[in-house]
């Protein structure tokens, strides 16, 4: 009878492309996993994984047990969550990644909120720009902001994300207020790296490719360079709220929207069944967050004024 400890072992090396990599996922030593996968190709009288010096690789038959593998195990877990869920108490480990700017902004005090409700969860945060891998490197969620390529991964939508131009009174003293993104090219910028600017016009799109000498890797620190004078910056509005409403950066160009982004919670298959531990945080963040969010107010208060959008 096929082990299902040995299953996971050669699940983890596919996915890990490496016994040793495998090995501290799980716990265990490399000649562990090893013994495990080689086990396995007895039990199934097929060889699963070639090893070489440089390396291992799935062999033909290796590809389609890992696809029968993962369905396995994915509906292990489920019945595992499903049964520990009983009474509605939500336990075991949640390791989530999430944005650098948007986490510390806004998403710690949900998630401190989220282990505060649940005393048996365990939260593991990574927060940080990185694009990681779920399936690979072993999360249950990710929070991402943006527009989402397809994938096998199954999202939630909690909430729109703004974008806008902003720039300092000083700078916009100094250099004029643009009334068009055209007119983008002439003026200094702040960015995070080598960004391209997309604008709405209607339903066209104008593509700006702007340049600047101050560069940051986080929002914050643009925003901090934008509101010195430095230059120009788009910014999501969840960042620079505030900035605007302390007079610090005003908006430019709102009649020229970037095109509508979202944050959403995302997860690995199957989509026939979320977590429980998934959906607190999804069910968390919609409460926190859904609907118009708080961050958008002084877009709101632009709206009662009058002003353009």
């Amino acid at each position: 009878m096929l082990d299902l400890e040995d299953i996971q072992a050669f699940a983890e090396v596919v996915e890990a492309q490496s016994f040793g990599r495998a090995g501290q996922r799980l716990g265990l030593s490399k000649s562990m996993v090893s013994r495990r996968v080689a086990r396995l190709e007895a039990e199934l009288g097929a060889q699963l994984l070639s090893r070489t010096t440089r390396g291992v690789s799935v062999t033909e038959a290796g590809v389609e047990f890992k696809e029968r593998a993962d369905r396995v195990l994915a509906e292990l877990e489920a019945a595992r969550d499903d049964l520990a869920q009983r009474g509605e108490e939500i336990v075991g480990s949640l390791r989530i990644s999430a944005p650098l700017s948007f986490g510390m902004t806004h998403l710690s005090t949900v998630l401190a909120e989220l282990a505060v409700r649940h005393p048996k969860l365990q939260v593991d945060v990574s927060y940080s720009d990185r694009f990681v891998d779920l399936i690979g490197e072993r999360y249950d969620a990710a929070v991402r902001i943006g527009t989402l390529e397809d994938s096998s991964l199954v999202a939630r939508k909690i909430a729109p994300i703004r974008a806008a131009l902003v720039a300092s009174p000083a700078f916009l003293e100094a250099h004029g207020t643009p009334s068009r993104p055209e007119e983008l090219d002439s003026l200094p910028a702040v960015m995070s790296g080598s960004e391209v600017w997309r604008f709405m016009d209607g339903k066209r799109t104008i593509t700006v490719r702007p340049e600047g000498r101050f560069k940051a890797d986080n929002g914050p620190a643009v925003l901090a360079g934008a509101a010195a004078g430095l230059g120009v910056a788009m910014l999501p509005t969840f960042l620079m709220g505030p900035a605007i409403d302390r007079g610090e950066v005003v908006p430019l160009l709102l009649d020229f929207p970037p095109p509508p982004a979202g944050l959403f919670v995302v997860r690995p298959p199957p989509a026939t069944h979320m977590p429980a531990k998934v959906r607190a945080l999804s069910d968390l963040m919609i409460e926190r967050f859904g609907g118009e969010p708080a961050w958008d107010a002084c877009y709101a208060r632009r709206v009662a004024e009058g002003l353009p959008v």
